[in-house]
């Protein structure tokens, strides 16, 4: 009885050796396989840096300003004034909508927003 005792133990703790070495590989693998993801991230983030960076340097006012000018039989572009801007007060805006009131009211008068219950209480408890 003993034997198949120890024989049973030992393939248990055979068995759970080779899932801890699995495990640990896979572990490894994973810490790995994160680790070249946050560098790729790193990578990708610097790239967009310098690609921020680019287009701000293209988009600089004077530069813009003077491809208007190079390139103006072509398209056209004028350079932007504060002529060009308009007011806000110029902006056709939609009437608002009219209040739609009863006819009995008018907009001088009180409104009372007072109700009235029409249940009267009573001191009587009834029990079922």
């Amino acid at each position: 009885m003993r034997s198949v005792l120890y024989a049973v133990s030992f393939l248990a703790v055979m068995g759970l050796a080779f899932w801890a070495y699995r495990e640990n590989y896979a572990t490894q693998d994973a810490l790995r396989n994160v680790d070249r993801l946050q560098n790729e991230i790193a990578d990708l983030r610097d790239e967009l840096a310098m690609q921020k960076a680019e287009w701000a340097y293209l988009n600089r006012p004077d530069r813009i300003r003077e491809l208007a000018a190079i390139s103006f039989d072509k398209l056209g572009l004028l350079p932007m004034e504060p002529s060009q801007f308009g007011d806000a007060k110029d902006i056709p805006y939609p009437p608002p909508p009219a209040a739609s009131l009863p006819s009995d009211l008018s907009l001088s008068a009180p409104i009372s927003v007072q109700g009235q219950l029409d249940i009267v209480p009573t001191n009587e408890v009834q029990i079922p």
